[in-house]
């Protein structure tokens, strides 16, 4: 299945141009024309990942990306004119996971793509990873152990892809929150400890108990 890609852009020639530029290359992709109700559009649309310009007609890209993330963590590049050191800030401040000033280099953005939709659907990589009687099934947002299954939230599930990966080894908090959000200047650390501990809560309910090992002032291991 392709991954889609939502365009929003109020520049026709510029969204014509990403267009054929990401299609070209793989991605399903969609734009909105109405600018009045883009949150319903992404809602609908479910999209993959989200190109988003600062200046867009009757609302602002910063305005978006703040709305977006009250019901979603679909990366956002913003794909953007406005290039001072502030607009770089403000978007990553509210949200966003990558920032790219036009004219923009193709090859720069579409690695910039590929990467941030591989750190964010490891899903699509492979199908079940297996460690001490625990399998982590990757297309279903899953774990089971000993008959029973707990389902698991796109961060959960990326946690725990990374601990299976690194099976065995100890993995450095600052790894795991660099894998989770790209940019671990801007994201309070305690946001990893309060996903670790939701993801403990919800194996010990289907009886898997001290699976995540604290290592202290290191990280984590299973």
């Amino acid at each position: 299945m392709k991954q889609k890609i939502l365009m929003i852009e109020d520049d026709p020639l510029i969204r014509n141009e990403l267009d054929t530029l990401l299609q070209s290359n793989g991605y399903e992709t969609a734009a909105p024309e109405d600018f009045d109700n883009v949150i319903d559009q992404i809602k609908a649309e479910q999209p993959h990942l989200i190109l988003l310009d600062i200046k867009l007609p009757g609302t602002s890209g910063f305005s978006l990306c703040t709305q977006i993330r009250t019901f979603s963590q679909v990366p956002i590049i913003f794909v953007t004119s406005c290039n001072t050191d502030m607009d770089e800030l403000n978007s990553i401040m509210l949200g966003g996971d990558a920032f790219i000033t036009k004219p923009y280099h193709t090859a720069i953005l579409l690695a910039k793509i590929a990467s941030l939709l591989k750190r964010a659907y490891p899903v699509q990589q492979s199908g079940q990873m297996a460690c001490g009687g625990a399998v982590l099934r990757l297309e279903s947002s899953s774990l089971d152990y000993d008959g029973q299954s707990v389902e698991l939230t796109k961060n959960e599930l990326k946690i725990l892809y990374y601990l299976f990966k690194n099976a065995g080894k100890i993995c450095a908090r600052g790894d795991l929150v660099e894998f989770l959000w790209d940019n671990q200047l801007y994201v309070d650390d305690n946001a990893l400890s309060v996903n670790i501990n939701r993801i403990r809560e919800k194996l010990a309910g289907i009886g898997l108990t001290d699976f995540i090992k604290t290592k202290h002032r290191q990280g984590y291991t299973i």
